[in-house]
């Protein structure tokens, strides 16, 4: 099929485009695989992510939202309705920024760090045993 596509349009290669689509694949599975794995333990991706970013910086007191927002490249707005569902379910915390008193610094709570820790391992070996797999065939 991709071939007909080819012929048609002389600036489209057939390979190229193939090697693309299957990638775009192989990645939403990977994606629906994940969305499952959130979902059996009462996370979502964008959650699951927000903490990671945090996570990476134990140096820091928190971070702002807009600094999540940009490392994640999702909208503000995203950040601030995740941000609020892990603060109530007892994951984050959020404090008065000491340089600005209109932002807030946002961490990890003890709980938070340790539903991160124990829903680490099982990503990682969901990603690991996904990637181990051969290419499934496209239709």
């Amino acid at each position: 099929m991709l071939e007909t596509y080819a012929a048609r349009y002389p600036g489209m290669e057939a390979g190229t485009v193939g090697d693309a689509l299957r990638l775009l694949r192989r990645a939403s599975l990977l994606l629906r695989e994940l969305d499952a794995y959130f979902s059996a333990h009462g996370l979502s991706q964008s959650r699951f992510l927000v903490l990671v970013v945090i996570d990476r910086e134990p140096e820091a007191t928190g971070l702002l939202a807009s600094v999540i927002a940009d490392r994640l490249d999702i909208s503000r707005p995203v950040v601030t309705e995740t941000v609020k569902a892990l603060t109530q379910a007892g994951l984050l915390t959020s404090v008065p920024d000491p340089d600005d008193g209109r932002a807030r610094r946002i961490a990890l709570t003890t709980r938070g760090q340790a539903v991160l820790a124990d829903r680490l391992p099982g990503y990682f070996a969901l990603i690991a045993e996904f990637m181990g797999r051969a290419d499934e065939p496209t239709a």
